[in-house]
Formats: structure tokens, sequence, C-alpha cells
């Protein structure tokens, strides 16, 4: 049993009962919103700043990771620029509000510049 499976495990550490089934937290992800229905904030992140460089943050978005890391793969790919997704959010190098703003628009996502 891998120690990833071991650390899962909800409450019990040892049973003597040879029928007895571990439960294990399972994370659920929620149902991917309909574009329209999502309400995306784009704006400058400031504690991202590494050595001076800006980074625009995309946050709001309501649905799987991988859902995410495809508009994530989107943004990147139409700035011509690097990103990452973590945490929820989309984090794209350099200031591209207005430019994601218009593309989020056209992909049919409520997008809110702050």
């Amino acid at each position: 049993m891998s120690k990833k499976n071991r650390k899962s495990r909800v409450d019990i550490v040892y049973s003597t009962n040879p029928d007895f089934q571990y439960q294990h937290n399972e994370k659920q992800e929620q149902e991917t919103l309909e574009p329209s229905k999502q309400k995306l904030k784009v704006y400058i992140d400031t504690k991202a700043k590494k050595k001076g460089k800006q980074a625009t943050l995309v946050s709001g978005f309501v649905g799987t990771e991988d859902d995410l890391k495809n508009i994530g793969k989107l943004l990147k790919t139409k700035c011509a620029v690097g990103g990452s997704v973590k945490d929820g959010d989309i984090l794209i190098q350099g200031d591209f509000r207005d430019k994601i703003v218009q593309i989020l628009i056209s992909e049919g996502y409520n997008a809110k510049k702050l």
C-alpha cells in the first residue's frame, strides 16, 4: 500500500476485524459552470511580483482543474507569454488585462477588469 493511500484514511490506524474496509477522503471536484455563468476577475497581482515584474491574475473560476488548465493554455497562447495555473487561479506574465478580458468575453465568459 502506498503512503498516499495511508494518509487518506479516516480516523482508523488498525483494526482486527477481517471484514473492515478503510474509508478514504476523496476530493470531489465541482462541476464546471457554463461560460456565461462564470464571473471571472482579471487584475494585476501585486504579491506575485518578482524583481519588479508584473503578472496578470484571473480568478473566480468554478469548475474542474482540467477546464481551468485549458483556459490557462488558451490565454498563454493568445498572449504569447508564459504563465501558470495554481490554486484555482491563472497567472499570466506581464500586464495583459485588456487583452485577456477581450479573449474571455469572446469565449463567452463574464470577465471584469479590476
